[in-house]
C-alpha cells in the first residue's frame, strides 16, 4: 500500500521559514519523480514543486521560484520542501505526490499524503 506522510507545517511570521517533510512507503521511491501541492483555504489545488526520480532535475512553480527548494533522501524515502521568505498568502495545506513514472512530462500524480498545514501570519 502506497502512503505519504507529510509532517513539518506549523504557524510562522512572515518573512520566516519551514521544512516540510514527506515519507514515503509502500513502492520503490527511487523510481518515481514526486511534487508538492497546496490548496490555501477555499481554492483548488495549486501545484508547487516536482523532482525527478534522482533528485537531479526540479521544477518550481513561478510563486516558488527563488523560495522553495524541493529535494530528496532516497535513501530515507524522504522528499522535502524548504520555505524561505514565507509570505500570508502562502497559507495553505501542503500535500506531497507521487508520480506514475519517473518524471512528469508523460506521468500524472497518482498518490497524494493527507496534508500538512503551514499558517503564515504575524
Amino acid at each position: 500500500e502506497v502512503q505519504l506522510v507529510e509532517s513539518g507545517g506549523g504557524l510562522v511570521q512572515p518573512g520566516g521559514s519551514l521544512r516540510l517533510s514527506c515519507v514515503a512507503s509502500g513502492f520503490t521511491f527511487t523510481s518515481y519523480a514526486m511534487a508538492w501541492v497546496r490548496q490555501a483555504p477555499g481554492k483548488g489545488l495549486e501545484w508547487v514543486s516536482n523532482i525527478n526520480n534522482g533528485g537531479g532535475s526540479t521544477t518550481y512553480a513561478d510563486f516558488a521560484q527563488g523560495r522553495f527548494t524541493i529535494s530528496r533522501d532516497n535513501a530515507k524515502n524522504t522528499l522535502y520542501l524548504q520555505m524561505n521568505s514565507l509570505k500570508p498568502e502562502d497559507t495553505a495545506m501542503y500535500y506531497c505526490a507521487k508520480y506514475a513514472g519517473n518524471g512528469w512530462f508523460n506521468y500524472g500524480m497518482d498518490y497524494w499524503g493527507k496534508g500538512t498545514l503551514v499558517t503564515v501570519s504575524s
